[in-house]
């Protein structure tokens, strides 16, 4: 590619380009780009939920043994003086040593009683062995398998000894190992067992007399009046002036009120504790100690500030499970702040009795938080606020802030969302959906339906407190946005997904008639939602069913079959599935209903969309289930009707003067295997595979095979060959299945509407084997299995009494086979003429494509839904059709709970982040720069491309590229940007990089046999590159990855044309073309041209209209008839007046007007090109060009177009019709002459031109010499 040196470096063309490139290319709508393309479809998979607590206990029993021996000190403890005396804040010395005990006692149960007032407490104070022994087998018996709690207080006793065995009155006992054995592994029944202790065995309580002798047990069970104590001991109490030990005495309030001081240094006090707890302990152990049993988790939070209190005066508690230290921990200044501001209005308070200002605590922590949401990067530990924000939900002041942080903080993702059900969440958010404020209605739909997309196990939850009715009001208020509309549909269709209590009580909420009232709302998100919801309620849920049919649900939901957008087409096929795959007893009312719902769904069997079809293969699958032994019986017809057709050999379909339909009665369909869809995604085997498929020669001379309904697979021999999993095979084979799409009479077809019901079935046959035969791999996988399910039943089984006659399938004799070209006449005259305005069935189901010579096979598959054949009776269905099931051994086809796992997909949306911009939207993303490196590379290619183009092309025949493709090209196509062209050959697709002369990719496209790839288009081809593949069968293929060193991945696929007429693929009428003999191949197979712009695709061909398809849509928009009796052979768009111009076959170029259909017609003669100006009928300029003419480009930038011929050459042309260049050999090879051409394709911008030849080689041809 030789380009001016200045033109490549100057800085000129950058500031100029940068300009271009952001107002062409950034402007330009990517087409197929959208998640459902990009992802598999299928649900998240569920995060192993630990929040929830399995084994939730509690503390029944306390026993609180005492012995305290007062008045007496033990013999190994000498005591200063003055000592530490209080006991539970008591001077035992201050009155009689047996009162001051049950004193002692009794305080201490008061203390207890706050953190726990539903125990049984039992006092034993200063007792005997016995009594202890007897005191504990008898809580324990009581408590059976909850917990007790044993309090033990020896300050009266001596020690415990080195074994651990602790002190009571009269003997020694060992009743409680302390700790210094707690490090041993402990017995089995003591895993459970939690220990907490003063200090270690050789440490000494403190004995300072301004704190009390039980320091620990005050800490455990009155922490803020110790706290405040220790507060003021420390030296920076002096700082807050006023304040005494006395004054601490007196502060107001009680601790369960949070308006109060006292109250409110509670709950901070609580809300520090759970943060320590939580930023500290492992996660397991935090759910234990800290969420399992209320008292414990009291305990606990109180055992962390006896940690930071008795360390300081050199004690160290322990316990048992061991906790990491967290008396250092940075939660604690903020607990001493609190203190701080809390006592320093203590004297003004007391004295003159001013208001209480509230601690600022919280609002600061909610900003921390909101400042990690902010400003934190994606990788990093979790906020440390967490608990406190749990906190915060409790107080009205900071509530609706809270609840929008944490919303935020859900949004993150999964893993936020399991973090704050751990944090113990749950509960809090539950108890809200009790509260009447309207503001908090969108945040708690926010969060619910973060927390339901990962967690869908709290539906039972949800009912259960009547969390439901909450949603429904939500969904039943018009004036709530339809963002929070969608989600409490969302929630909804959660609670009742699989889940009869729910579906009970969301059908008594009145769910439906709700639902039904939103499916017209104008956002689409909630559409598809309330779709599901519906098809979620009825499933399996035979009243809700009924309630639908009374509100006419069906009827309501047939609007949005022709959605525009692709997913709710989904949700509404789904809705409808469900709504006939129920197992109830059958009436004739639902029957009818039921058949009514069938032939709407039959309507979407060419769906532009993959994802609606294979929904469509699935909620048709129920209505096979539901209606077994009919559709057995229609296998059986069939079977038995494609038995006696013959299907014309390989020597007759390819010669074009031998096309007689063969009908030797009964007569064996010839069996081939081809390379299955299944191997497309592992693109790289086509690569060998094409020489495998040469040398499979099936039964092409052998005798005849045995053909039976039992023995209707295909020939096995092609499993090894093509890497089948393994040699179990379909009943059906994929030919049998495509030779009954074919054999079966089209005039039974003719009119759907108004058909006896009895043949509903017939036709939903012939639509599952249509779409058997769909070129997306998914889709045909999911009705192959649908089928064979069938077939198999009705098959292995004793057959069952005929439902039907033979007069109520086929209404007319039977016809004979549609081979290349011979288009049979019946029942008085051809085939219906599509009609773009009907929107009955007839057009879509009538002529089920023909596929060219011969059924297009594939090789026996394997399902993936386990080994054992299904019997009978494993399907859910009122009236059992045979006995007994099959014997076993044989493969399950199809399971009753087929799914496509689209509801789940789609609730991914409601689990991923939902307010973060799109990386694509992010200006410092990989993506956006690589997006904008693209965008300066196009512009500068149009820039200089254009320079180029400007000065004139004078030549064009300097070969800068020349090699042998794999296969004969039949269609050439230059990447507008990279230096890649794409070559297709009949099935497989090349990609060479011109500039290097390197293959880069070389791949199987998938279409059957005997159909060939026709035309090619590049989409996104400014962005992120996809390939268009057209077939001369109708079907369109969309591939990515392709040219890249990855596998190539099929985006999708669909029915273009679904009406390919066999008149005009064929030979066997003379039809008006012009045909290169060479290629023994007829008509114009399939032509498209593609508008980037607005997203439209045309389609033409072998048919009678232009079908333009809205790939956003992912829907046909519109059918302009041709008004001609020949094929279509060429398309051009122009997008901004909304013309489109066609040439076809009989030598005539319409032009068409999108807007009205109305079309004026122009002439072109075999081998001239005629110049017309659009306003009038007659040409402006005629040029004589070559003799058999086979190949025409124009360049779009460049005044220049090319022949080729079959001659062997190529003249390039000027619009001034002088002849640039004349190419008859190729450069190098001595001189070589080239090929007859079979296709040539200028590029977009640069002055090159590809030409394909019959003898396999590729060439492009410049203007210019390569900068070398």
């Amino acid at each position: 590619m030789k380009m001016d040196s200045e033109l490549l470096l100057s800085p000129a063309i950058f500031l100029a380009e940068e300009e271009e490139a952001d107002m062409s290319d950034w402007n330009l709508p990517l087409a197929f780009m959208k998640k459902r393309h990009s992802e598999k479809i299928e649900g998240s998979k569920a995060l192993a939920q630990s929040w929830r607590m399995k084994d939730r206990m509690k503390t029944v029993s306390v026993a609180l043994v005492l012995c305290l021996n007062v008045g007496v000190d033990p013999p190994d403890v000498v005591k200063t003086s003055p000592c530490a005396r209080l006991e539970c804040w008591i001077d035992p010395l201050s009155m009689s040593p047996q009162k001051a005990l049950e004193t002692i006692g009794a305080n201490l149960q008061k203390q207890y009683e706050n953190w726990q007032p539903r125990a049984r407490y039992k006092q034993s104070l200063d007792p005997t062995v016995d009594e202890v022994k007897k005191l504990c087998t008898s809580l324990r018996r009581n408590a059976k398998e909850e917990r007790v709690l044993f309090h033990y207080n020896g300050h009266g006793v001596p020690r415990p000894t080195v074994n651990g065995e602790i002190w009571v009155f009269n003997k020694v006992a060992a009743i409680n190992p302390n700790h210094p054995l707690a490090q041993m592994p402990l017995p089995p029944s003591m895993k459970n067992c939690i220990q907490l202790a003063a200090c270690e065995a050789s440490e000494l309580l403190p004995m300072n007399p301004d704190l009390p002798a039980d320091l620990f047990t005050s800490c455990l069970t009155t922490p803020i009046k110790i706290a405040l104590r220790w507060f003021c001991m420390q030296k920076s109490a002096k700082l807050v002036p006023g304040v005494t030990l006395d004054l601490i005495e007196k502060i107001p309030g009680r601790l369960n009120d949070r308006r109060t001081p006292l109250g409110e240094l509670n709950w901070i006090f609580t809300a520090i504790t759970d943060t320590i707890a939580w930023n500290v302990l492992p996660r397991d152990l935090f759910q234990k100690l800290f969420r399992q049993d209320l008292l414990v988790a009291s305990l606990f939070r109180n055992f962390l500030l006896a940690e930071r209190i008795m360390r300081s005066y050199n004690c160290t508690p322990v316990s048992s499970p061991r906790l990491p230290p967290t008396y250092m921990h940075a939660m604690w200044q903020a607990w001493d702040l609190a203190v701080d501001i809390c006592l320093s209005q203590l004297p003004t308070i007391i004295e003159e009795g001013t208001a209480f200002r509230h601690s600022p605590f919280f609002a600061e922590q909610l900003t921390a938080f909101q400042v990690w949401l902010t400003m934190g990067v994606e990788n990093r530990n979790p906020p440390e606020q967490l608990p406190i924000v749990l906190q915060v939900l409790l107080s009205q002041v900071h509530r609706l802030r809270a609840l929008d942080l944490l919303g935020r903080f859900l949004d993150l993702g999964p893993w936020a969302v399991s973090l704050a059900l751990s944090v113990g969440i749950f509960p809090y958010v539950l108890k809200l959906l009790q509260s009447s404020a309207r503001e908090l209605r969108p945040l708690l739909v926010f969060i619910w339906a973060k927390i339901l997309a990962v967690d869908s196990s709290c539906q039972a939850d949800l009912v259960k407190d009547n969390g439901h009715k909450y949603f429904l009001s939500v969904l039943a208020d018009p004036y709530m946005p339809a963002e929070h509309r969608t989600m409490a549909v969302f929630i909804l269709a959660v609670i009742v997904n699989s889940y009869t209590t729910g579906q009970e009580a969301c059908l008594q909420g009145n769910l439906i008639a709700i639902c039904l009232e939103q499916l017209s709302d104008p956002h689409p998100l909630l559409r598809q939602w309330v779709a599901v919801c519906l098809g979620r309620i009825w499933q399996n849920f035979d009243s809700a069913r009924w309630c639908g049919v009374r509100d006419s649900a069906h009827e309501k939901l047939y609007s949005l079959l022709s959605d525009p957008i692709p997913e709710v087409r989904c949700a509404a096929v789904f809705a409808l599935g469900t709504f006939v795959g129920n197992s109830a007893e059958r009436t004739d009312h639902s029957t009818t209903i039921d058949h009514n719902v069938a032939m709407m769904l039959a309507q979407l069997i060419n769906d532009g969309s993959p994802v609606v079809r294979k929904e469509l293969v699935v909620a048709l699958s129920h209505l096979v289930v539901q209606y077994e032994s009919n559709f057995c019986t229609v296998a059986l017809q069939f079977m038995e009707e494609e038995k006696n057709y013959a299907v014309p050999s390989t020597a007759n379909t390819l010669e074009p003067g031998n096309l007689t339909p063969v009908r030797d009665s009964p007569a064996i369909p010839r069996l081939r295997s081809v390379n299955s869809y299944t191997n497309i995604r592992a693109a790289t085997t086509a690569r060998n595979l094409n020489k495998s498929l040469q040398n499979l020669n099936l039964n092409e001379e052998g005798g005849p095979v045995a053909f039976s309904p039992g023995n209707l697979s295909t020939s096995s021999s092609a499993s090894s060959t093509l890497g089948s999993p393994d040699n179990d095979e379909y009943i059906l084979s994929f030919e049998t299945i495509d030779k009954m799409r074919r054999v079966s009479s089209y005039s039974s077809l003719n009119s759907l509407i108004g058909v006896s019901f009895n043949s509903v079935y017939t036709q939903i046959w012939r639509v599952l084997l249509h779409l058997a035969a769909d070129p997306f791999p998914e889709v045909s996988d999911l009705a192959m299995k649908v089928l064979n399910s069938i077939a198999y039943k009705a098959t292995m089984n004793a057959r069952p009494q005929r439902i039907l006659d033979s007069g109520s399938l086929t209404q007319s004799a039977p016809a004979s086979p549609t081979s290349k070209g011979a288009h049979i006449h019946q029942a008085g005259g051809s085939p219906p003429m599509p009609s773009a305005s009907s929107s009955s069935l007839t057009n879509e189901v009538p002529k089920p494509p023909t596929r060219g010579e011969q059924p297009p096979t594939r090789p026996p598959y394997t399902p993936t839904l386990g080994g054992q054949a299904p019997h009978s009776h494993q399907f859910p269905r009122t009236r059992k059709m045979f006995d007994k099931g099959p014997s076993g051994s044989e493969q399950a086809y199809m399971n009753a709970n087929l799914s496509t796992g689209l509801c789940d997909w789609s609730a991914k949306y409601f689990a991923q982040p939902v307010m973060k911009i799109p990386e694509e939207h992010d200006v410092e993303s990989q993506v956006r720069k690589e997006r904008e490196w693209r965008f300066l590379r196009n512009a500068r290619i149009r820039k200089q491309s254009q320079r180029i183009t400007q000065r004139g092309v004078t030549r064009l025949d300097d070969q800068i590229f020349i090699n042998r493709n794999p296969g004969v090209p039949s269609v050439v196509k230059f990447h507008p940007f990279n230096p890649c062209i794409a070559v297709a050959d009949k099935d497989s697709i090349c990609f060479w990089d011109w500039e290097k002369a390197e293959r880069l990719d070389y791949f199987y496209n998938g279409n059957p046999r005997y159909t060939r790839i026709t035309a090619m288009e590049y989409l996104n081809g400014h962005d992120y590159s996809l390939l268009l593949t057209a077939t001369d069968d109708g079907a369109l293929r969309i591939w990515k990855n392709f040219a890249d060193q990855r596998n190539p991945e099929m985006v999708t696929a669909w029915q273009g044309l679904s009406d390919m007429l066999p008149t005009t693929r064929g030979l066997a009428r003379r039809v008006s073309i012009y045909l290169d003999r060479s290629k023994g191949q007829g008509g114009a197979g399939m032509v498209v041209d593609w508008e980037q712009e607005t997203g439209l695709l045309m389609t033409s061909g072998d048919v009678r209209v232009i079908r333009i398809w809205d790939t956003e849509r992912e829907m046909k928009v519109q059918d302009i008839p041709t008004g001609a009796d020949s094929c279509v052979t060429s398309l051009s768009c122009d997008s901004q007046r909304s013309l489109i111009a066609a040439g076809l076959g009989d030598g005539s170029v319409r032009l068409y007007d999108r807007r009205m259909g109305a079309n004026e017609s122009k002439w072109l003669v075999d081998g001239d090109v005629r110049f017309f100006e659009l306003r009038s009928p007659d040409s402006v300029n005629v040029l004589q060009t070559v003799k058999g003419l086979t190949a025409l480009d124009i360049h779009p930038q460049a005044n220049l177009f090319a022949c080729g011929s079959m001659n062997q050459f190529i003249a390039v042309y000027n619009s001034n019709g002088d002849v640039i260049s004349n190419i008859k050999y190729y450069d190098g090879f001595m001189g070589q002459r080239i090929g007859a051409i079979s296709c040539l394709a200028f590029h977009p911008y640069w002055p090159h031109l590809a030409v394909g030849s019959n003898d396999y080689y590729m060439s492009i041809y410049s203007a210019e010499k390569r900068l070398r």
